[in-house]
């Protein structure tokens, strides 16, 4: 009787999905807080604070989903380079790749005949697919996708933005800051949370890490905005 454990059902591109969706969302809440706390630090004038806001949004996001599409589409050219290559060494010298895979599979704690009859059964039942997985540690059916790491970056960048920008647009003149904050704070939190999650890091250290990021991001721009503030006012 097999079972499916609950983690593989979140792999390749999925997972990538899910990784540009929270740097996304993280990226959104900094640079959207920092500089709306940065415009407030100059001015009061709502109008200006979510004018930068809005500008800093879109901007934010266009740029993370065009950075995020070109990096994926990277690793992806990649990908698929090495399957091009592997292909090519199974057409050409399939008994040296044969030996490859059982010596692979040796090396990982089989004894050689085992070794070498997993690595038949394996190359009869589809040869790249074993050789991707055992070589190359490449799924060739779960290849990245960079329009979905791009789009997950682009709606989940402009989500977090739109939290910190929300807090500073509807709140009194004397609690916008300090709102501010406290919403980037708590979102941060979270992010940072999900981020470990997915990644299997340390959650306390990932969470404290944020936040401090965002409070001296949030700090440095408030104190350059009133400083521009005063030496223009």
């Amino acid at each position: 009787m097999t079972h499916d454990e609950p983690h593989d059902e979140v792999t390749g591109d999925r997972m990538n999905w899910l990784r540009a969706g929270v740097l996304g969302a993280n990226d959104g809440i900094v640079s959207t807080a920092s500089l709306v706390v940065g415009v407030a630090g100059a001015t009061t004038d709502r109008a200006q604070i979510l004018v930068a806001g809005l500008a800093g949004l879109f901007a934010g996001a266009m740029s993370m989903a065009s950075g995020e599409y070109v990096s994926v589409s990277s690793q992806r050219d990649a990908e698929r380079a090495l399957l091009a290559k592997e292909r090519r060494e199974l057409r050409e010298m399939p008994d040296e790749e044969l030996q490859e895979l059982a010596e692979i599979y040796e090396n990982k704690g089989l004894d050689a005949e085992t070794a070498e009859e997993v690595a038949r059964q394996l190359t009869r039942h589809d040869a790249l697919a074993a050789h991707a997985e055992a070589e190359l540690h490449i799924d060739p059916d779960e290849l990245t996708n960079p329009w979905g790491a791009a789009i997950a970056s682009f709606i989940s960048f402009t989500i977090g933005a739109l939290l910190p920008l929300a807090a500073i647009a509807f709140t009194p003149v004397s609690l916008r800051v300090p709102v501010t904050v406290v919403v980037a704070i708590i979102t941060l939190a979270l992010t940072g949370f999900i981020s470990a999650k997915l990644s299997g890091a340390g959650k306390r250290r990932a969470v404290v890490r944020n936040i401090a990021g965002g409070l001296v991001a949030m700090g440095v721009t408030y104190a350059i905005g009133s400083l521009v503030g005063q030496s223009i006012g």
